[in-house]
């Protein structure tokens, strides 16, 4: 790809707005964000706050832990982390910086204050709006289309910053529909290391840290343990419990950051570890690496941008199906075979939901990356799904499309059905 191109530019700079550090599940941190950015704009520790979340913020805040609380769990605790103890300049790593102390503050928030919590009629699948009121003054934030986009501030009335959701998207974010399988192959093939060297280190570097911590300490359902200790540690069961490790420790109030993709942690996880995990098996250069997880990462923001941040189509299956294109590109392969290998592995799991961010995301990824890594094993003994089975049609962008339709239009009443169960257990 030339790298004076205007696409060559917009591939690296999805790069740098995709692969940024989180601390924790990134919904209960965007809603700590948003209720931060509320309480520095009252400038008082409020009194009230009333949070209005859309259905997908209430499915994927309703089951993790909090990082840097002391365990707590729930829209509340996201919201009083953010009032008592965060710093809105940090943004998704908003309470990255709580002292014990204030972890004290935020229990005693939790106790005093009241806080109430509201569903969000809204058309946005991610909305919510954060009001706090103290001192006299009533401050309104809204954060609508995804997870670091405020739409609205709003004191005592005033309208200090407004735009519409879909324009603020739009202005902010480059254009992904230059996206295409065959152009970020030729892309991760000729990059220029030194522009994406920086967001690719780190992504590796933190990754990789919080995977380690979730192989060594109890967390969750210790999926990456369990599939150590059940299945040995040929390099197949590595890549699958490297994923699963991370998730198992940041679902579970871990508070190591990790790089995400998509909006998502474990999406970021899932489309890196698997990669590195291989790639260490292989005794593969650094810039091999850095090469597939260029790949794996474009591949999965691909597949996403047509399903859309929230869904109710599992995002671990976009990110382990990128990973095992990521693997096949360390094992030599070219674009035929990489473009096989995404189109079996999402014949193969698309089937999986979303019902919120908890512990069973690390199983779901697991499936994931073990069928990434199957399409690949597939195509290369002579075996493919083609156009017709199922959801699959001739040709890879077809069949990314197909799954889009899936994810954002056809499960939309599943989507409504699963939050249904959700809040009624």
């Amino acid at each position: 790809m030339e790298r004076t191109g205007i696409q060559y530019s917009t591939y690296v700079q999805i790069l740098k707005e995709e692969l940024v550090p989180a601390m924790g599940c990134t919904e209960p941190i965007a809603l700590a964000y948003c209720a931060a950015k509320a309480r520095e704009v009252l400038g008082c520790l409020p009194e009230r706050c009333v949070v209005e979340a859309s259905g997908n913020i209430v499915k994927n805040v309703k089951s993790v832990i909090v990082p840097n609380t002391g365990g707590l769990k729930g829209i509340e605790a996201a919201a009083a982390a953010g009032i008592a103890a965060g710093d809105a300049s940090r943004i998704l790593e908003v309470i990255a910086g709580v002292t014990e102390e204030q972890k004290k503050e935020i229990k005693a928030y939790l106790q005093n204050a009241e806080i109430s919590v509201r569903p969000l009629e809204t058309e946005e699948i991610l909305d919510m709006v954060v009001t706090v009121s103290g001192g006299g003054s009533c401050v309104k934030v809204r954060i609508a289309g995804y997870h670091t986009n405020i739409v609205l501030i709003e004191k005592d009335g005033e309208v200090l910053y407004k735009v519409g959701a879909v324009a603020a998207r739009e202005a902010q974010m480059a254009d992904r529909s230059l996206l295409n399988v065959e152009d970020i192959y030729d892309f991760a093939k000729t990059v220029d290391l030194e522009d994406v060297r920086d967001v690719i280190g780190r992504q590796i570097a933190y990754n990789s840290a919080i995977s380690e911590d979730g192989l060594q300490n109890d967390w969750g359902a210790n999926i990456g343990s369990v599939l150590l200790k059940a299945y040995g540690d040929d390099i197949r069961v590595r890549a699958r419990a490297a994923a699963a490790a991370g998730s198992d420790a940041r679902m579970s109030g871990c508070e190591l950051p990790v790089i995400i993709n998509s909006g998502s942690g474990n999406q970021g996880m899932t489309a890196s570890l698997p990669v590195i995990e291989y790639a260490k098996e292989l005794g593969s250069s650094e810039e091999e690496l850095y090469r597939a997880l260029v790949l794996s990462n474009l591949i999965t923001i691909h597949q996403k941008t047509g399903i859309g941040r929230l869904s109710a189509y599992c995002g671990a299956v976009s990110a382990g199906c990128g990973a095992g294109c990521g693997i096949a590109f360390l094992l030599g392969a070219d674009y035929k075979t990489i473009a096989h290998t995404l189109v079996n592995g999402l014949a193969i799991v698309s089937g999986i939901i979303c019902d919120g961010a908890k512990p069973s995301c690390a199983g779901k990824i697991a499936a994931a990356v073990d069928a990434g890594i199957m399409g690949y094993y597939m195509y290369i003994n002579g075996q493919q799904f083609k156009g017709g089975d199922g959801i699959v049609s001739k040709g890879v962008e077809n069949t990314i499309t197909n799954v889009g339709r899936l994810g954002k239009d056809g499960m939309r009443e599943t989507d409504k059905e699963i939050i249904r169960i959700m809040t009624e257990c």
